[in-house]
């Protein structure tokens, strides 16, 4: 509920389908600019080869987005939002996938979300959810408010649309254990790991009743998926935050495996013509699913 008013009805999240068994292997990649990147993306299908991948902030069109190079290798199904310069989310696959909706969140107009479901009745969610700008105050902050409010909708489609045998994927702008940030202490006023936006990722969690996979998998221990591109050393400094992440619904969390992060992609830097071409800040998150 916003603004003492009842959130729309929105699209199910899931359907009854035919079970069709499988094993994929999905990632999920800020790329930061897919146009830009694009040859970092064909590094990463060529040596990893996830059957699913993920993309957030592809700063394109649907129409701009190279589909052609993916293709050539074998994802040939695509679904995306996109916007000029800015946000975007788009999923690849190797696998045939249905598109299922796309929602605007706190009504901001953005492609920040994309839905799409497998032959085995599995929906994908794709979130790309607003950074928040600098300032943890939603009264001084307007992207801030709009972060939380984002969070809230969401929290409220899942309570209304309650999900079922679905994976929610993407850069979620937040770390919410200590151990997924490098200074627990030092971050506790800067966004991203504020107690308000901690608070408000949980309740968006429980409202799905979604579980962590990549924390299932890996329960223990610092693990970040982001660094500042204003670190001059990035891995020495090591200053990283978890803000990527891999959900699924209870009903399937227990066929979810082998969840890693691809740290040295955050490193990939290829020779180009005018110039190189740079990594995005994030890496890519993978999860396996036995369904």
């Amino acid at each position: 509920m916003r603004n003492g008013k009842v959130p729309p009805r929105v699209a199910p999240v899931t359907h009854n389908l035919r079970s069709v068994f499988m094993s994929f292997t999905l990632a999920t990649w800020n790329i930061n600019s897919v146009r830009l990147r694009e040859p970092l993306v064909w590094k990463l299908l060529d040596e990893e080869g996830p059957d699913v991948l993920c993309l957030q902030e592809c700063k394109s069109p649907v129409d701009k987005i190279p589909v052609e190079g993916f293709q050539a290798r074998g994802y040939t199904h695509m679904v995306a939002r996109g916007d000029k310069g800015y946000n975007g989310v788009a999923i690849l696959s190797k696998l045939p996938i249905t598109e299922v909706c796309a929602q605007d969140f706190a009504g901001l107009g953005h492609a920040r979300h994309i839905a799409a479901r497998l032959e085995n009745g599995v929906t994908v969610h794709n979130f790309y959810v607003p950074a928040g700008g600098d300032e943890p105050d939603r009264e001084k902050n307007l992207k801030f408010d709009q972060k939380l409010t984002y969070l809230n909708d969401m929290r409220d489609w899942f309570r209304t649309e309650a999900p079922e045998k679905s994976i929610l994927v993407g850069d979620l702008n937040i770390a919410p254990r200590e151990d997924d940030v490098w200074s627990h202490k030092q971050l506790l006023k800067v966004v991203s790991h504020t107690p308000i936006e901690v608070e408000h990722l949980a309740e968006t969690q429980d409202a799905g009743k979604w579980v962590d996979i990549t924390r299932q998998d890996i329960p223990d221990g610092l693990l970040y998926s982001w660094w500042s591109y204003r670190s001059a050393d990035w891995a020495a400094a090591d200053k990283g935050r978890r803000l990527d992440h891999i959900w699924a619904t209870p009903d399937i969390s227990n066929a979810a495996h082998s969840s890693r992060i691809l740290r040295d992609a955050r490193g990939w830097e290829l020779e180009a013509s005018p110039k190189p071409i740079k990594p995005s800040d994030h890496a890519p998150v993978f999860a396996t699913f036995d369904l």
